[in-house]
């Protein structure tokens, strides 16, 4: 079973400073709960390990994901694709702009490797979706 989750925000921002944080990967794992830790593997930051705490049984307390940005088109596009022995998650954040405000869509698919991987993320990815929209808003001084 795969798991695929859209949401789109809109900020009073220019398409630069939200592309600013949604194309770095350290301020996208700080923004997620159920991310312990992490690690940007390389200087142009287009790899990181996320440790991720997965509640289901049989895992254990975290799984290593390692993310790669597959496709960069700066301000307007990025996509990543994470791997690990319990799922494979991929994460596509596609910016447009009138000048004015910027759209932010987000799309989310996660195919689990082990059973209770998608009902985890089913339940959990509006509530970390949540948690990224607040950090990218205080990220531009934006009021919730």
């Amino acid at each position: 079973m795969t798991v695929r989750v859209e949401r789109t925000f809109t900020f009073d921002a220019p398409a630069e400073q939200v592309w600013e944080f949604i194309a770095d990967p350290a301020k996208r794992a700080e923004a997620i709960s159920v991310v312990e830790s992490y690690e940007v593997a390389d200087d142009a930051g287009r790899e990181a390990t996320w440790h991720v705490s997965l509640p289901i049984p049989g895992v254990g307390a975290t799984v290593a994901i390692e993310t790669e940005d597959v496709e960069r088109d700066p301000p307007n596009r990025v996509k990543f694709v994470g791997k690990s022995t319990a799922l494979r998650v991929t994460g596509t954040h596609t910016i447009e702009s009138d000048g004015e405000t910027t759209t932010l869509h987000n799309e989310f698919v996660v195919d689990g490797r082990l059973p209770g991987v998608e009902r985890f993320f089913k339940k959990n990815f509006e509530s970390e979706l949540d948690n990224l929209e607040a950090a990218l808003r205080e990220e531009l001084g934006l009021k919730a």
